[in-house]
């Protein structure tokens, strides 16, 4: 965060301009320096921070370049300042693209916690679905918050979604595996058991009706 304040302190910095014999090209200059410092210091911003702050990022890039541009105009001889403003150009469009990345990841990461959060509950914890919070005193509770989570959300998720449900259903039932050797009562298990035959046909049924919804979605 301490280098995007930095960053945004040189859009300040342009304030002001000297005086000299040709104004046009010393405006030119100081414009076109000011738009390339800003661009090369956008390095140096962590991709978490440009996310977040990206639509100030995108309005001072765009305020500084089309100052630049302006101030190119009217000059003759500009062909070395136009090849640098399209340089930090193409280093912005660069820097973008990996920024705009990031978010999808960042959007995608935290839709998936929301679906999470939902079918395990408050006791949710992530551990890149290893479970390792899942024991034999609270997995039945897991699963029954899960099945049930998934009973009344079902209409609502997209075939994205219910291969999702099924990628960390198969994980918890792994950590089952573990906790049924660290003793997992009888009694406990075949609840589980139950749990887990009204899972099956709601994800088979579910999914193909959200695959045929996206299929007949398409053809329209």
């Amino acid at each position: 965060m301490k280098n995007l304040k930095i960053t945004f302190a040189l859009v300040a910095s342009a304030l002001v301009l000297t005086s000299c014999k040709d104004e046009k090209q010393e405006k030119a200059q100081q414009s076109l320096e000011v738009y390339t410092k800003y661009v090369d210091s956008l390095s140096t911003v962590a991709k978490e921070d440009a996310v977040e702050n990206w639509g100030v990022i995108e309005n001072n890039y765009t305020r500084l370049k089309t100052e630049a541009e302006t101030a190119l105009a009217p000059l003759s001889d500009k062909s070395m300042l136009e090849s640098s403003l399209e340089n930090s150009a193409t280093q912005y469009e660069e820097f973008k693209n990996n920024v705009l990345a990031e978010k999808e990841k960042m959007d995608a990461m935290n839709s998936k916690t929301v679906i999470y959060k939902a079918l395990f509950g408050s006791s949710y914890v992530n551990d890149d679905m290893k479970f390792n919070w899942v024991n034999k005193s609270n997995i039945l509770s897991v699963y029954d918050n899960f099945v049930n989570a998934v009973q009344k959300n079902k209409d609502s998720y997209s075939r994205e979604d219910w291969d999702e449900i099924k990628l960390v259903y198969e994980a918890l039932d792994t950590r089952k595996n573990t906790v049924e050797k660290e003793g997992l009562s009888g009694a406990d298990n075949r609840k589980i058991a139950a749990l887990k035959l009204k899972f099956s046909p709601m994800y088979t049924v579910n999914r193909m009706g959200a695959k045929s919804e996206e299929n007949s979605d398409a053809k329209k």
